[in-house]
């Protein structure tokens, strides 16, 4: 089906331009400077965890996942907590936060007149949610950061690669890959049959990605509903694909696994990652900002075990278990590393 003019409302002519929308940042600007190769080197067969310390674990629990622990009398399991969380956290990519942030500042006005100190309070404590919200997501740009994925990304030798999204959620990275490296496929998977249509359906059709021109060597902007996407329901166990996938991508995935787990964690990527392939993998930072995030976040946020990192956590993680680190580094919030199965 052709697209309407509106549904591509940005060209190459607009290559270097920034606006913000009512929910999220355009942002066509080029990545200045490479900030994965600011990373010093480390030769990750001598790191130690003794040296680096274990990560911070993320164990103020969502009261949503408390009440049903409460109810039920058992832990709450792990597929119906990624349910809450996708849930949750979308509708914060649904809402207005500048309006939302009004209409709580109303509600507590409201209430202070009323003498409802706590509603007051409660009112006062979306302030700043939505505050901080407006700010990650809006103006600095911290949960898609395109700049900074596309730095972590570029480099690589891919002509037209099959890409797989591990736990893909609204499938931003495997859009962004695909206009950085275009003429493939990516096959999105989430075992939350929701994320389909409430996550990845969700995402707006006129956000614009800045990626390669394969005609001419430049560059060109893209749109989802120009690349070949294909988003699977599945537990990642049940996948029938061999070792076939150029890269493998998982973005917030691997700090789920607690280190018992975490072998299964990096054995889902080279399952599927074919001889000499690339794998990526970020998880969120150890840093004061991010850790207030999930404290502030807590009801929004945590219904899951969730670890916070240092690169040099993950990317010790990714050496013990088999991977060569080709490239490490940190964004705004989250570390990064590519990798290269043994």
């Amino acid at each position: 089906m052709t697209a309407t003019v509106s549904s591509h409302p940005f060209t190459e002519a607009d290559i270097g331009h920034t606006e913000l929308r009512d929910t999220y940042r355009i942002d066509l600007r080029r990545s200045e400077r490479d900030v994965f190769a600011d990373a010093a080197p480390l030769d990750w067969a001598s790191l130690s965890w003794k040296e680096i310390g274990r990560p911070y674990r993320v164990e103020n629990w969502s009261k949503q996942r408390l009440e049903w622990e409460a109810e039920h009398g058992e832990q709450l399991p792990v597929p119906e907590a990624w349910s809450m969380f996708n849930r949750s956290f979308q509708s914060l990519f649904d809402t207005n936060p500048m309006q939302a942030r009004l209409d709580a500042l109303k509600k507590a006005g409201v209430a202070v007149t009323k003498r409802q100190l706590k509603a007051a309070w409660e009112a006062m404590n979306e302030v700043v949610q939505w505050t901080v919200w407006n700010r990650a997501q809006r103006v600095e740009d911290t949960i898609w950061d395109p700049r900074a994925r596309r730095s972590l990304f570029s480099g690589l030798e891919l002509d037209k690669p099959r890409i797989l999204f591990l736990g893909a959620a609204d499938g931003y990275e495997a859009m962004l890959l695909s206009a950085m490296y275009p003429g493939g496929e990516a096959v999105l998977v989430d075992y939350d049959e929701w994320c389909k249509e409430g996550r990845f359906g969700a995402f707006p059709d006129e956000y614009p990605f800045l990626g390669a021109d394969p005609r001419t060597g430049g560059e060109k902007v893209w749109y989802r509903d120009q690349m070949k996407l294909d988003f699977v329901v599945s537990d990642i166990r049940d996948l029938p694909y061999g070792r076939e996938f150029d890269v493998v991508v998982s973005i917030g995935l691997v700090e789920h696994f607690p280190d018992a787990y975490k072998p299964t964690a990096f054995e889902f990527h080279r399952r599927f990652v074919k001889p000499g392939g690339y794998c990526i993998m970020t998880t969120p930072r150890i840093h004061p900002r991010t850790r207030m995030f999930y404290l502030l976040f807590g009801d929004v946020m945590n219904f899951a075990y969730r670890e916070l990192m240092d690169v040099k956590h993950l990317g010790l993680y990714a050496w013990e278990n088999g991977f060569d680190v080709v490239r490490h580094g940190q964004i705004k919030t989250h570390n990064g590393v590519v990798c290269k199965a043994r």
